[in-house]
C-alpha cells in the first residue's frame, strides 16, 4: 500500500478492514445475499401465480419482479454504507479509527466503496436467480437498466451517508432509525404502481425522489415505449444534489462531535 498516494491508501484500508469482517464471519456473508434471494423467490411465486390468473393477458414478472429486484439493490446500497459504519461502532473502533491520520472525506470513501462492492453481490445473485428460476431477463430492458441502477445506486449511497450522519449524532442506538427507511420511502417512490395513483400530496414528496422516475420508467419500458431519459437524467442530477446535501450534513455532524467531545464518548447509550 505504500506505493499508492496517501489518501487512496487510506481509502483502500477502510475497504480492507471491510473484506476481512466479511471474510472472516458467515454471519456477515449470508445477508449479503440471503434476504435478497428469498425476496426473489417470495416475489417470484406471487408474479407466477399472477401470470396463471390473468393468462397471457399480461406478464408480471417483468413489472413487480424486475420492482422487487431493482428495490433490493437499491436498500443493499443504503444499508452497505450504514453497515460498513456501524462494524466500526459494534466493536468501539470508532474513535481509535479518527486517532489516525484518516480524513472524514477519506472514511466516507472507503464506506462507498466497500457498499458498492457488497451490493453487487447481491445484485448478482438476484438476476441469477430471477433469471434461472423465473426467467427473468435483464436484456428485457435494454439499456435502460443502465440509467436505472446508477440513479438507484446515487439515491442509496445519498441516503446511506444522510443514515450514518443521523446515528453518528444520536448515538447507536438510533440505528433502528435507519433500517426501516427504504419501506417508510417506498410507497412515495411508487415502487409497484403509477405515482398518478398516489393523492395529491404523495405526488409532490414523489417527484424529489429519484427512484419515482425509475420505476416509472421501468413500467414504460415493459409496456413497450422507450423510457424517458430526460426525466432519468434528472433523476440523476436530483441523486447527486442528495449526495452532495448529505456529505455536507456528515461533514457538519462530525465536525459537531469532534467539538462537543461526543466523538470521545461515543457509545450506546451517547444520545445528546
Amino acid at each position: 500500500m505504500s506505493s499508492l498516494p496517501t489518501s487512496v491508501g487510506r481509502v483502500f484500508a477502510v475497504i480492507v478492514r471491510q473484506f476481512y469482517l466479511l471474510r472472516g464471519s458467515v454471519s456477515r456473508i449470508v445477508p449479503l445475499f440471503g434476504w435478497v434471494a428469498i425476496d426473489v423467490v417470495l416475489w417470484g411465486f406471487i408474479t407466477r401465480y399472477l401470470n396463471s390468473i390473468v393468462g397471457s393477458k399480461f406478464d408480471f414478472v417483468p413489472t413487480l419482479l424486475g420492482a422487487v429486484l431493482l428495490w433490493d439493490f437499491f436498500a443493499r446500497v443504503m444499508q452497505g454504507v450504514t453497515t460498513a459504519f456501524l462494524e466500526d461502532v459494534w466493536s468501539r473502533n470508532f474513535l481509535n479509527i479518527f486517532a489516525t491520520p484518516l480524513g472524514i472525506a477519506e472514511y466516507v470513501g472507503g464506506l462507498v466503496l466497500s457498499s458498492v462492492a457488497t451490493s453487487a453481490v447481491g445484485l448478482v445473485v438476484m438476476w441469477a436467480l430471477a433469471a434461472g428460476v423465473f426467467g427473468l431477463s435483464i436484456l428485457g430492458y435494454g439499456l435502460a437498466i443502465l440509467p436505472f441502477l446508477l440513479v438507484l445506486f446515487l439515491f442509496g449511497i445519498g441516503l446511506g451517508i444522510f443514515a450514518t450522519a443521523i446515528v453518528l449524532r444520536l448515538g447507536p442506538a438510533s440505528e433502528w432509525f435507519v433500517w426501516p427507511v427504504p419501506a417508510l420511502i417506498s410507497p412515495f417512490a411508487a415502487v409497484f404502481y403509477p405515482v398518478s395513483t398516489l393523492p395529491a400530496w404523495m405526488q409532490l414528496v414523489a417527484r424529489v425522489l429519484p427512484p419515482s422516475y425509475v420505476f416509472e420508467n421501468l413500467r414504460a419500458s415493459v409496456a413497450g415505449r422507450p423510457p424517458s431519459f430526460p426525466s432519468l437524467v434528472a433523476a440523476a442530477v436530483l441523486a447527486g444534489i442528495y449526495i452532495v446535501a448529505a456529505s455536507w450534513f456528515f461533514w457538519r455532524i462530525f465536525r459537531y462531535a469532534v467539538r462537543t467531545g461526543l466523538i470521545a464518548r461515543y457509545s450506546a447509550e451517547s444520545v445528546s
